[in-house]
């Protein structure tokens, strides 16, 4: 009956999110895997498997685990001792902690006897799984996908096949291979249905995970559409293992990429309402500006700007670079589409504030000069002629090594200088004439 219980909890999540109807078997899996693993052997060495250890035996060992199936089809009773088999556990949990640990020049002897060696299935079993998490930790990528296709060719029914498959979705799309990553995805909840009941809550989580990541490969793919449906499906799942502001960022961003500013407004909205500490929120009120501008609400736009960039320092602190990279990019995008548009006072503000960020000269010149065109735009020359001579004397900040770019801003700083002196110059000598003229015109008859 709990079984029975669990079976139905879990396939109530998998309906949840709906997901192609043909979905490939172990058959049609294990022969795609066949057809990935060739070009990609190809591209690896077996030797750097060990890590650089110099032990030749080692190396003997481990060029034999990624070249040959070390899996006989038929596993002959050890005939070992309690005691012997309580020493090969304890070996192997060692090794775990090892692995966990990231020492796995140390972890994998062990491993690698323990799969070479007339071991029961139990021993090999779980020293096949370390082995094939240290290969893929350690960046080698066909040789974890070899490990792992042995280990479900030998034990297809294990209770950890849905995370060795979620692995090999892993693995695939880091390759590139995005649609033989999503089989691997989709496989990992249709293999979740067989389930124990005790452990209803770790394959939950294979679950959510295997469905974020099919929303994330659509994302990657360009699919927004596909990826925007699966965040979405995924966010009204009342689930306490599902990473709820991961998942409501994510949807944010692909609403943004299909142009869909009215339901980016709404997301972006609450997520600010929930996730005020997330470390996404700077990002999330770039996309919200971003569609408030889209949609003519240019107040709102510059409100959500002026809230970034005048966030407290606590918020900031912790990651100072993600918040320093979108307050500047989203300052820049919307002030510049407001000058562009003619609305200089909304556009002088956030210069304003985009100038306060950085005292460095490569990052405020260039806004102090954009500040001075402001100004002239809305008739005040003298103003301006002041952010110019401000971008002038730091000329020798600035030094010999200076970009093109910061040289040039530097150079039409100077210029707009000496014609802005130039225009006064030539309106005070004017004025006086003006003046007389008007004097010395005589009166109109009616």
């Amino acid at each position: 009956m709990k079984r029975l219980i669990a079976t139905h909890l879990l396939l109530g999540i998998l309906l949840a999110v709906a997901w192609p109807a043909a979905v490939r078997g172990d058959a049609a899996t294990t022969a795609l895997l066949e057809a990935v693993d060739a070009p990609i052997k190809a591209a690896h060495s077996p030797n750097d498997y060990t890590g650089g250890v110099a032990d030749a035996a080692l190396r003997e060992t481990a060029d034999a685990l990624a070249t040959t199936n070390l899996l006989s089809k038929k596993t002959s009773s050890t005939g070992q001792s309690a005691q012997e088999l309580a020493g090969w556990r304890e070996k192997i949990e060692v090794a775990r902690r090892l692995r966990l640990q990231r020492l796995y020049a140390e972890a994998t002897p062990t491993l690698i006897a323990a799969v070479l060696t007339n071991t029961p299935d139990e021993i090999k079993r779980t020293a096949l799984l370390e082995l094939a998490i240290i290969a893929q930790e350690e960046n080698h990528l066909s040789r974890a996908q070899q490990i792992f296709a042995q280990y479900l060719t030998k034990w297809p029914d294990d209770p950890t096949t849905p995370e060795v498959l979620l692995r090999q979705g892993l693995i695939l799309r880091q390759i590139g291979l995005n649609n033989a990553a999503l089989t691997k995805f989709y496989a990992v909840m249709t293999s979740s249905l067989v389930l124990k009941a005790e452990k209803l809550e770790y394959y939950q989580r294979l679950v959510l995970q295997a469905q974020t990541e099919i929303a994330d490969t659509y994302f990657q793919q360009g699919k927004f559409r596909e990826s925007a449906d699966f965040f979405s499906r995924l966010l009204k799942l009342d689930s306490p293992l599902l990473n709820k502001p991961q998942v409501h960022f994510k949807l944010v961003r692909s609403l943004s990429a299909l142009g869909r500013h009215e339901e980016v407004t709404f997301q972006a909205y609450n997520f600010l309402g929930r996730h005020s500490d997330a470390v996404e929120q700077p990002e999330v009120r770039f996309y919200l500006a971003t569609a408030l501008k889209a949609l003519g609400r240019n107040n709102d736009s510059l409100q959500q700007v002026l809230l970034l960039l005048l966030a407290q320092k606590d918020q900031r602190r912790a990651h100072p670079e993600t918040w320093a990279y979108w307050q500047q990019r989203t300052g820049n995008e919307i002030a510049n589409q407001l000058y562009k548009e003619g609305d200089y006072l909304r556009a002088l503000e956030i210069y304003s504030g985009l100038a306060a960020l950085n005292t460095n000269v490569s990052w405020q010149l260039p806004v102090w000069y954009q500040i001075g065109l402001t100004f002239e735009r809305l008739q005040q020359p003298a103003k301006a002629l002041g952010q110019y001579e401000q971008v002038a004397r730091r000329e020798p900040e600035i030094g010999t090594n200076a970009s093109p770019t910061l040289r040039t801003v530097l150079d039409m700083a100077r210029w707009r200088q000496q014609y802005l002196g130039w225009q006064t110059n030539l309106e005070t000598l004017a004025r006086p004439m003006r003046s007389a003229r008007v004097t010395t015109e005589p009166n109109s008859q009616p």
